[in-house]
C-alpha cells in the first residue's frame, strides 16, 4: 500500500497543488489561481487560498487511513472543485471570506504580541 506522501497527501491542503487547480473552472477562477500560485508561501492571499481549500475539502476531518486520504490531497482537491455546485464567483467569495479570516487572525496575533 502506498504511503500518504506518495499520494500527495499531507495533513492539510498543500500549497504546491494550487497551480494544478487552474484549469478546473472558468476565467475568473483561473485568474485567482494565477494570482496566488506563485506568491510567497506566507503571503496572505496564498494562505487564504489554502484555508479555503481546507474548508471546502474537509481536510480537518480527514483521517490518515481513510479512502480519501489514501487517494491523496491532489485527487481530493480536484474532485472537490469538480463537484462544487456554486459558480466561480461563489468560489471567489469564499476565497475573499478566507482572506478576511486570515487578516483578522494575523491582526489578533500582532495585537497579542505587543
Amino acid at each position: 500500500m502506498a504511503n500518504m506522501q506518495e499520494n500527495g497527501a499531507g495533513l492539510l491542503f498543500a500549497p504546491g497543488l494550487i497551480s494544478g487547480l487552474r484549469g478546473l473552472r472558468g476565467l475568473s477562477w483561473q485568474g485567482l489561481v494565477d494570482r496566488v500560485a506563485n506568491q510567497d508561501q506566507l503571503a496572505n492571499e496564498r494562505l487564504a487560498f489554502v484555508l479555503m481549500m481546507v474548508q471546502l475539502s474537509g481536510c480537518t476531518t480527514c483521517q490518515a487511513d481513510s479512502y480519501k486520504a489514501m487517494r491523496g490531497c491532489a485527487v481530493c482537491s480536484l474532485q472537490t472543485l469538480k463537484r462544487f455546485r456554486g459558480s466561480d464567483q461563489s468560489l471567489i467569495d469564499k476565497f475573499e471570506e478566507s482572506e478576511v479570516e486570515i487578516n483578522q487572525y494575523l491582526q489578533e496575533v500582532r495585537n497579542d504580541s505587543k
